[in-house]
C-alpha cells in the first residue's frame, strides 16, 4: 500500500472570483470559495439538494494561473490538501478553521460570454 497522505479532491462551482494578493516576500496568494452540490432522497422519497461551501486557497504559480483563468460560477476540478489553522480574536476567543491548499485544477466549464465583459 502506498503511504497514506492528506489528499482532497473536489468538483463544485467558484463563488466569487479568485482573490489575488502579492505579499511583500514575493509569493502570490489566490484565495477563492467553492460550491460542491450533492442530491438525495429523503425519507419522504423526496429529493433534497446539499450544498457545502469550501475555503481554498492557492499559493505560487498555482494562484497566478488561478488569478488569470478563474471566474465566478465557473465549475472546477480542485486537487489539494487540507490545511487546519487556529487564531485568536480581538476578545482572545480561540478559533479554527479548515481551508484547501490548492495543488491543480481543471476547469470544466470555460468562461460564459456575460463574465467576460
Amino acid at each position: 500500500m502506498n503511504t497514506l497522505r492528506n489528499k482532497v479532491s473536489l468538483i463544485g462551482r467558484l463563488g466569487a472570483q479568485p482573490e489575488i494578493v502579492n505579499l511583500d516576500s514575493g509569493k502570490t496568494l489566490a484565495r477563492f470559495s467553492l460550491a460542491t452540490n450533492e442530491s438525495y432522497k429523503n425519507k419522504n422519497g423526496e429529493w433534497q439538494d446539499n450544498t457545502q461551501w469550501h475555503n481554498l486557497t492557492a499559493w505560487g504559480k498555482t494562484a497566478e494561473l488561478a488569478g488569470k483563468m478563474l471566474s465566478k460560477g465557473q465549475e472546477i476540478v480542485v486537487e489539494g490538501k487540507l490545511v487546519n489553522n487556529s487564531y485568536e480574536t480581538k476578545d482572545g476567543e480561540k478559533r479554527y478553521s479548515t481551508n484547501i491548499e490548492v495543488n491543480e485544477f481543471l476547469i470544466v466549464s470555460p468562461k460564459s460570454t456575460d463574465e467576460k465583459k
